[in-house]
């Protein structure tokens, strides 16, 4: 099974320059960005199969994921 791409650069292509700049000007922005890179990097990794964790705490982690993401993307809707 192909898994699909949920990195932020696929999620939100149409504000890659946006997400460029308030990372660069805006620290609540940067973190939020850095939490759901990191989220995000280690959901992948436990859908590929390289790290262990019940089904539980998988789910709460992709929740968390799509929490800091709809925040992003309020943020984004800014201006």
């Amino acid at each position: 099974m192909e898994l699909l791409k949920h990195d932020l650069a696929h999620e939100f292509p149409q504000h890659l320059e946006k997400m460029r700049e308030l990372r660069a000007t805006d620290a609540h922005f940067a973190r939020l960005f850095a939490e759901y890179d990191e989220d995000n990097r280690a959901v992948t990794q436990y859908e590929q199969g390289h790290a262990a964790l019940g089904d539980e705490a998988l789910e709460l982690l992709k929740k968390k994921r799509l929490k800091t993401k709809d925040e992003i993307y309020r943020r984004l809707q800014r201006d």
